[in-house]
């Protein structure tokens, strides 16, 4: 399995990010979050007692959403197929999820996990999924019927969800949430999603490049998520990625090389790019976006 998306999270202050300005040297951290590199840079006189509280949040939510934890809450709720009393960052999620499969017509879908299982562990071995294991997980998915409310989360027998399509965004959103509690209002946060807060150091929009792309978005206040059809590559011979297409199971779905989309919350801009990923063209994309009113195409690339 081969990953050429990024896996590294940064959270950074403005002024932290201030190139030729003679500052004290601001607070950093390094380690791991989310599986992935991590580093948290804040210029505060509270910055490491901040970003302890940012770590602990990730830790917590990682707990909710981990699928390389066995003790997480979604783990749980695949092992067993119901999850009683969750959490209420994962029903939050869930809710999200929801919108997502209805904006993007089927799209986006998180119980297409046990169909992703079957080809990850077939390319891992060096052979084709069997057919007979093929039909038997194109037939558990839909989202349709996974039921939750706050007494309990019920998913249909066989299946089994991921939420990686969607997680990074929503840890994103809460770790946003807690820095500004904190009086941190102009911050750059990039777990895989990119979230910016208020303004850089030069008062403007957060100059954010795209892959593929010269010319920077400036997102102040907003949130930018980038997909691609192979951002993993799970083969040896590299034909085959990460994004299946729920509606019937294709394993390797026409659709944008990469997508950006930017919304107000990083986890719908997760999502929303994730399902989207998929559209046939830059006119469809925007078309399903047209119906969100805080979400916008920043860049669909063939």
């Amino acid at each position: 399995m081969t990953l050429s998306r990024r896996r590294f999270l940064t959270i950074a202050s403005a002024a932290c990010l201030s190139a030729g300005v003679a500052r004290a040297t601001p607070y950093r951290w390094r380690g791991i979050a989310l599986g992935a590199r991590a580093q948290i840079i804040l210029d505060h006189p509270d910055a490491a007692a901040i970003a302890a509280r940012a770590q602990a949040e990730i830790a917590r939510l990682e707990g909710v959403f981990s699928l390389f934890r066995a003790d997480s809450d979604l783990m749980r709720l695949n092992a067993t197929g119901r999850l009683d009393a969750p959490a209420f960052e994962l029903l939050d999620c869930l809710a999200v999820v929801r919108r997502v499969h209805e904006i993007t017509e089927g799209r986006f879908d998180p119980t297409v996990q046990p169909l992703w299982q079957i080809v990850a562990q077939s390319a891992v071995q060096g052979r084709a999924p069997a057919a007979r294991d093929l039909a038997v997980t194109k037939d558990l998915i839909g989202f349709d019927r996974v039921r939750f409310d706050s007494a309990a989360i019920q998913l249909d027998e066989g299946q089994a969800l991921t939420l990686n399509g969607i997680a990074q965004g929503y840890i994103a959103d809460s770790v946003a949430h807690l820095l500004r509690t904190e009086g941190i209002t102009d911050v750059l946060i990039d777990t895989g999603e990119i979230t910016a807060l208020g303004v850089s150091e030069d008062g403007a929009g957060w100059p954010v490049t795209i892959a593929g792309e010269n010319a920077p978005h400036l997102l102040r206040d907003r949130a930018l998520a980038t997909s691609a059809l192979m951002g993993t590559v799970l083969d040896g011979a590299g034909t085959q990625g990460h994004i299946f297409d729920p509606r019937d199971g294709t394993l390797r779905p026409r659709g944008a090389k990469q997508i950006s989309v930017s919304a107000r919350s990083a986890a719908l801009a997760d999502g929303l790019s994730t399902g989207l990923s998929m559209a046939h063209s830059a006119q469809e994309a925007s078309d399903l976006l047209s119906i969100v009113k805080d979400a916008r195409l920043e860049s669909f690339i063939t």
